[in-house]
Formats: C-alpha cells, structure tokens, sequence
C-alpha cells in the first residue's frame, strides 16, 4: 500500500488516561506511540492528511460509572488525562477532532457528532489509515464508520492495542472490522 496525498492518517485516542497510569489504561496502550509516530513521519512525507481524535468529555458525562455509565471518569475536557500521550508527536498543522463533548451522547468513533467525514472529502482524502487506542472501541468504531462513509480503510494492526475488557474483545473486534471490508497492515507493509 503507498500513501498518498488521498490518503489520511487517523491517530485515535492516543491519551494519557488510556495510557498506563491513566484512568481507564489499556495494557501497554503507550506501546503504540513510537510506532503510530513513524506512521505520522511516513504521512508528513507523503503529503498525506493527519488527524488525531481525541475523547474530550465533560466532567459529568454520560459514560461515567457516576453517572451510571461503564467506564471511570476518564479524558475531562483540559485535564491532564485528556492530553495526548507527551510522546506522541502530534505536528503542528495536524487536525484535531474532539468526540463526546456532550453530557448526554457517548461517542467512540471519530466520525460520531463530527465534521471528520466532510473534512475528508473536502481535501479529497479516498483511503484512511487507522490505528491507537483501543481496537475494540474506539478504534474499531472509527473503521467500521469510516467503511460506512465509503472509504478504503486499513487497521494499523502494529499502532493499535485493545483495552480487553473481556478475553480476546481485541481479537473479536478485528475481525468483526475485516469482515466488514478493513484491511490489516502494518508499518512494514507501506510505501512511502
């Protein structure tokens, strides 16, 4: 696969709150940094798009466990937990997409209650790259809406890592995104 300037980059959720020592960590959720930045390298080189989703929750949202939700407070608007992991090189130009900014609506894809689908089109973008934290949320949710809105998706299967809330959600997960019609692949596998 080469990347080109009708590719772009998705980097989802690579926050310290889903990193080890946050709030709702992934295991070995920071293991995806370096690898999603030689994904970012190889795009900037490419002329390719960046964007970079983030949860950016109020302090009372609706999938917090006090408000009866399954997750712990986690990524609240301008806290450190809602940071980007300080590894992750995040250029200056990049876009950022803020999700579940609303008290009442939960959102895991990047697509949900945003502009990501326009945003795209508009810049001509035709094939994504998707990858962070974690596959069996956030992520697969991104890929299989991105397949929706008739894209060519491929699952950074080396830059994303799943929470697992129960034995083998990430394994289940990619599968569920192959079969709808992602394509693996990893850093290795790119031309750029």
């Amino acid at each position: 696969m080469e990347i080109d300037r009708q590719t772009a980059l998705i980097v989802v959720d690579v926050q310290n709150d889903f990193c080890p020592g946050g709030s709702l960590a992934v295991p070995r959720g920071d293991d995806v940094v370096p690898v999603l930045n030689r994904y970012i390298e190889r795009a900037q080189r490419a002329g390719a798009s960046v964007y970079f989703t983030r949860d950016w929750h109020p302090a009372d949202h609706c999938s917090f466990a006090p408000r009866g939700g399954p997750w712990p407070v986690h990524c609240v608007q301008d806290t450190a937990g809602a940071q980007f992991h300080p590894q992750l090189n995040v250029p200056a130009d990049a876009a950022i997409v803020s999700k579940a900014t609303q008290p009442a609506v939960d959102a895991y894809s990047g697509f949900q209650g945003t502009d990501l689908a326009r945003r795209l089109r508009q810049q001509g973008v035709e094939t994504l790259l998707i990858g962070g934290l974690a596959t069996d949320y956030c992520v697969k949710q991104t890929v299989l809406d991105g397949l929706k809105e008739a894209f060519a998706v491929y699952l950074l299967t080396d830059g994303s890592r799943a929470v697992n809330v129960h034995p083998d959600d990430g394994r289940r997960a990619v599968h569920e995104m192959t079969s709808a019609g992602a394509r693996p692949i990893t850093l290795d596998q790119l031309r750029a």
